[in-house]
């Protein structure tokens, strides 16, 4: 019962998620980006909206499947990816972040002399995707509990790969759970490797890139490489939200 209850809570959204984004403070979010690898958003969904969602992880038909991390070395804990059709407060999240970020991911490619660049449209650059073979929604839940921890990987799903992702948690720090931090690393040439570690609020985005993204050196703009993680939960219930802009194989 509570499954199915979580399930029609999160079909609908209080009020337009769209402007919600549009609100955000873009050309903050873009000098963050920019200067450290990351940005946040401050919080984006409801308390009820997060628990909604956290609560959904248990239904079944709103999945096309489930990955237990540690049968792959990808850490200990649990996701699923979302099947198509998305829940309404996951499209709403990925149809209205993707054209903000389109405009700092062309300009980001641009500076590294990387040739591809994104349309305005989400719906258009799935269809770049599907065109490809890439036709999984990569949306995904993901689920902690004490001792669980990601391993720093990049979520890469075939040819085509939209620089930037986000995520959003879903539980509240120090009450639902404690540790748990969102973790990047950036590697540098010739250098060590940089780590950061996020502090996220209940509802809130942290974005930042899936692979790589431009750095100012001494000898101009260069790419450095990019890992993502979460550290251990020491206690308690860890839920989020990914949201990423390109299909899988």
């Amino acid at each position: 019962m509570r499954a199915r209850t979580a399930a029609k809570a999160i079909a609908k959204t209080p009020d337009s998620m769209a402007h919600r984004v549009a609100a955000l403070d873009w050309a903050a979010i873009a000098t963050q980006l920019d200067a450290h690898g990351c940005a946040l958003t401050g919080p984006l969904l409801t308390k009820d909206e997060c628990r909604s969602l956290a609560g959904s992880y248990a239904t079944d038909a709103l999945f096309r499947s489930r990955v237990v991390m540690a049968r792959h070395g990808f850490g200990r804990g649990e996701y699923r990816y979302f099947a198509y059709p998305l829940p309404a407060p996951v499209l709403g999240l990925r149809t209205a972040l993707y054209p903000q970020l389109a405009e700092i991911a062309n300009r980001w490619n641009a500076a590294m002399g990387i040739a591809v660049r994104y349309p305005q449209d989400h719906a258009v650059y799935v269809e770049r995707c599907h065109k490809a073979g890439q036709t999984r929604p990569t949306p995904l839940l993901l689920q902690y509990g004490a001792g669980d921890y990601n391993c720093l990987h990049q979520d890469l799903y075939g040819e085509h790969v939209f620089p930037l992702q986000a995520t959003i948690l879903l539980s509240q720090p120090a009450a639902d759970f404690s540790g748990g931090e969102f973790v990047l690393t950036e590697q540098r040439p010739r250098m060590q490797s940089r780590a950061e570690v996020v502090g996220l609020r209940q509802g809130e985005a942290v974005i930042f890139p899936v692979h790589h993204r431009p750095v100012q050196g001494t000898r101009g703009i260069y790419r450095v490489n990019m890992r993502h993680g979460v550290s251990r939960i020491r206690d308690g219930h860890r839920h989020t939200l990914g949201i990423i802009f390109h299909d899988a194989k």
